[in-house]
């Protein structure tokens, strides 16, 4: 509870610096679940399981768009969304047969923004709000609330420490992205790794954003 008390001390000093580089971020963050996605689309079906996020068909919209009109009608923090890609994170890794794909993404993405903001943010809107903003009924909402939290084990706490390791792994992502598209290049195959590493987590977080900078110097260095 102190960690959180001091995540949200911390994004009232800086809340008005990171609202130049939201719109990155979530440029950033979109990108990843975009690549995450397509390569879990791949995987055999019986290596999934399908809960409640699986949709019938992929969504028309794209998971940029879909973060981008969250970003407006939702009024959240910044820093919800930094919480809430790092229960998507959980997620996966306690939940490894429901890995992130274009059937269940854009679920995924909602119900952990709502989890986020519920638990950051001192005032937040109900269910029923982010089921509109989400394009789903508020039952719907309600239940993929609880499979949600089910699916993290309820470990909501986030440290001031993994909480800033997350900020900066975004951080460098969102800039290796804006120098291939300055340089009118596709992103590269080490920083197309960089999702598989990032979205599929070893044991203990810290470790693992240890790990993929690790990897990342050494491609570098080679």
């Amino acid at each position: 509870m102190a960690d959180q008390v001091q995540i949200q001390t911390m994004n009232l000093d800086h809340e008005e610096p990171m609202a130049g580089i939201m719109p990155s971020v979530l440029t950033a963050m979109s990108y990843l679940l975009q690549r995450v996605s397509e390569s879990n689309d791949k995987l055999s079906q019986k290596k999934q399981r399908i809960s409640g996020f699986h949709g019938l068909t992929k969504p028309s919209i794209s998971i940029r768009s879909y973060l981008e009109r969250i970003f407006e009608y939702a009024n959240c923090s910044y820093s919800c969304y930094i919480v809430a890609y790092i229960y998507l994170d959980r997620l996966v890794k306690k939940q490894p047969f429901l890995p992130i794909n274009s059937h269940n993404v854009h679920r995924l993405i909602i119900t952990s923004v709502l989890v986020s903001a519920k638990f950051m943010d001192d005032l937040s809107y109900n269910n029923g709000y982010y089921a509109k903003v989400g394009g789903i009924s508020r039952e719907e909402m309600n239940m993929l609330e609880l499979d949600f939290l089910f699916g993290i084990e309820f470990q909501l706490n986030v440290t001031v420490s993994t909480f800033n390791n997350y900020c900066g792994f975004l951080q460098n992502e969102m800039v290796m992205l804006m120098k291939m598209e300055s340089l009118f290049l596709k992103p590269s195959l080490s920083f197309r790794g960089s999702f598989k590493t990032k979205l599929l987590m070893n044991p203990h977080e810290e470790d693992s954003l240890s790990t993929h900078h690790n990897k990342k110097q050494q491609l570098a260095a080679a």
